[in-house]
């Protein structure tokens, strides 16, 4: 199987110009991109198609709260989101909002999102996303910058966007809460001139005042979608229907080379914010299927209740989503007793080799899968068939893993709001794709371009290079930034800043940020980034940040442990402390670093790759000191700033950095 071939060379690379390597296009693109379907040229032709296809079709799903428990699942169909949006979208229009306006949606994910949403596609409005893990000041930006009119807004995020920090509130006509809004804060919207509703009043005076829809043309922006880096203020990317459309027939026609298909059964659990491309564009693809979505109840630490309850064909996640579903099921090994864990370790090795000598999914291994697997396909809910990782590559380690036990199809992607999503996508049942991001998307065009003071060549062996990517349908640029834009677009290239090698077979495998790569006293370059994912599979790590100082000759790291590990080698070493006093024995500190150089020896990583020093953290960085952005990267200036102090102090205790 590693002999095929997924993506073809449009061309060997620009003539004098050593720089630049091939251009690689997917199979189905070999020649030309395929046509698209004209039936479906915005995202309302998207949704409206589907409606009047499907329209007692479960569409949009959420859990309510009863007598202090998550109930069941309650299910609006795709007429009746239909008609809401509708209302919606009148009383959008009877507010005074023409074509071309700015309309916010700040809140977690729910069904009056998508509602607001689409209620923007139906009155060619811009749907501007508001970042529900940022703080008060993006918001304030994002309002001012994208001259937002009007905002949608969570319950629990009224009181943030009236807060007297957040000036640009002012500038907003009117207010409508997913809910009801309390008095208090309906006084505040009105002392500040804008008007307020709650979401049934709202529907109301949009039923009071139906008006003919100004529906989009493909080439109407469809939404400004702020990404924010680790440094700066958040960059508004701005993508068009056709962006989005471009990107839905892709996935069909991607769909069609597979014998599983996609159908208006398929379930997806919904909890990566719809305020970033991927949970987006999934939804987007979800409706015009005619399919159902699912929203988690806000709780992402009690999300396996809700994938229990709504028992989801279809889970996207970040990486670490997908670590900790690979740790909880290593924790649940660990509990086997020795006869029963080697069982499990025979099954798994038989199932793997028959994945890798290319047999199917359901094929590989039926009694494995019956005696062992269906268990821990049954704790993600009994009825899943795909998994797909996105935001950050995930360890080849964990997605095998993933492959084998889960009985369904595990696959990463590759993308950024700048290519509304997918710019690469690995096939199933394809073992040779595991650690890869796959081949090039059926509307991309792919080229990896030269890094000198990396030494990175994209006409070496392997071929590497800053990963460059063209589409049918490339981004518009940045709002309000043409210098940005500039600077990330060369000839119709978008510059992603991502480090990429391009294996023999056609799939592409990030290795790192080209402005996370540093070069360590003795010459050597190291990738930060690639490192934490290999390190972060220790069971003792929960977390991990990797630091490397150029007139060093070793790395440290600042290593968020695992409780539970912890806590069972206290008690294993006669430890009895708690958990906060524990992280400051030099013991752990020690048995930590052991481990990592472990995991170092697993993977045969190199010396200088090695951590030889770490600083033990209790806390995560998920917490309020600012450490990772909304999607979930590491800040690593602020970590430096934060750490500083601790990591001069490690490299002193390394006895002038001789190791």
């Amino acid at each position: 199987m590693d002999k095929l071939q997924f993506a073809v060379k449009a061309d060997n690379g620009r003539k004098g110009d050593p720089s630049v390597g091939p251009v690689y296009r997917n199979l189905l693109s070999e020649h030309s991109f395929p046509p698209i379907d004209s039936h479906f040229k915005t995202t309302w032709d998207v949704f409206s198609s589907s409606v009047q296809k499907y329209p007692n079709n479960r569409m949009l799903g959420w859990r309510e709260l009863v007598d202090g428990k998550w109930g069941p699942y309650v299910w609006k169909t795709y007429k009746a989101i239909y008609e809401e949006v509708l209302h919606v979208a009148y009383a959008i229009r009877a507010s005074g909002l023409q074509p071309g306006c700015k309309v916010g949606i700040y809140g977690s994910n729910c069904p009056q999102w998508i509602v607001a949403m689409e209620a923007c596609n139906a009155q060619s409005l811009i749907c501007v996303p508001l970042y529900d893990t940022l703080g008060a000041g993006a918001v304030n930006f994002i309002l001012e910058h994208a001259e937002v009119d009007i905002v949608f807004v969570q319950d629990k995020k009224v009181k943030q966007l009236l807060d007297p920090d957040c000036t640009h509130t002012r500038r907003l006509k009117v207010i409508v809460c997913f809910t009801s809004m309390e008095d208090k804060e309906r006084e505040m919207a009105d002392s500040i001139g804008v008007k307020s509703f709650s979401w049934n009043d709202f529907l109301d005076m949009g039923s009071k005042n139906p008006s003919e829809l100004q529906t989009p043309e493909p080439s109407d922006i469809c939404t400004i979608m702020y990404t924010s880096g680790t440094n700066g203020d958040p960059k508004g990317v701005i993508l068009t229907h056709e962006n989005a459309t471009t990107n839905i027939n892709g996935v069909d026609l991607f769909m069609e080379q597979f014998e599983d298909k996609m159908t208006e059964n398929d379930v997806y659990l919904s909890f990566l914010p719809l305020a970033h491309i991927l949970d987006r564009m999934i939804e987007e693809y979800y409706f015009r299927k005619g399919a159902s979505v699912g929203f988690f109840h806000g709780d992402i630490n009690a999300i396996r209740d809700d994938i229990m309850e709504l028992k989801p064909t279809f889970l996207a996640g970040v990486p670490r989503v997908l670590e900790r579903i690979y740790e909880g099921v290593l924790k649940g090994l660990e509990e086997l007793n020795p006869r029963r864990r080697k069982i499990f370790d025979i099954l798994y090795n038989y199932k793997l080799r028959w994945l890798q000598a290319g047999y199917k999914q359901k094929n590989a291994s039926p009694f494995a899968d019956m005696l062992a697997f269906s268990k821990i396909k049954n704790k993600l809910g009994g009825r899943i068939r795909l998994i797909v990782s996105g935001g950050a590559p995930l360890s080849p380690e964990v997605e095998e893993f993933l492959r084998v036990t889960s009985c369904a199809f595990v696959l990463q992607g590759y993308g950024l709001t700048e290519t509304c999503g997918l710019a690469t996508v690995a096939f199933p049942d394809q073992m040779s794709m595991v650690g890869t991001v796959g081949s090039p998307f059926v509307y991309t065009e792919l080229r990896l371009e030269e890094v000198p003071d990396m030494g990175y060549d994209p006409l070496a062996d392997p071929p590497r290079g800053e990963i460059c990517i063209k589409g049918k349908a490339p981004f518009a640029g940045y709002y309000k930034n043409p210098e940005l834009t500039n600077a990330v677009m060369t000839d119709g290239w978008f510059h992603t800043g991502d480090i990429g090698e391009m294996l023999p077979n056609g799939t592409l495998k990030i290795i790192d940020r080209k402005k996370h790569l540093i070069k360590l006293s003795q010459g050597e370059y190291v990738a930060l980034e690639h490192l934490e994912k290999l390190y972060l599979i220790t069971p003792i790590v929960e977390d991990i940040w990797v630091y490397g100082d150029s007139f060093k000759k070793s790395l440290v790291a600042v290593v968020v442990v695992n409780r539970d590990h912890a806590e069972k080698w206290a008690h294993q070493n006669g430890y009895k402390t708690n958990f906060s006093e524990l992280c400051k024995l030099t013991q752990l500190q020690d048995y930590a670093i052991s481990e990592l150089k472990s995991t170092a020896e697993r993977n045969k990583l190199r010396g200088f790759e090695t951590i030889k020093g770490v600083i033990i953290e209790a806390e995560t960085f998920e917490g309020d000191k600012g450490f990772l952005t909304p999607t979930m990267k590491k800040k690593r200036e602020r970590l430096f700033n934060y750490y500083k102090v601790q990591i001069e102090e490690v490299y002193r205790n390394l006895g002038g950095n001789k190791s």
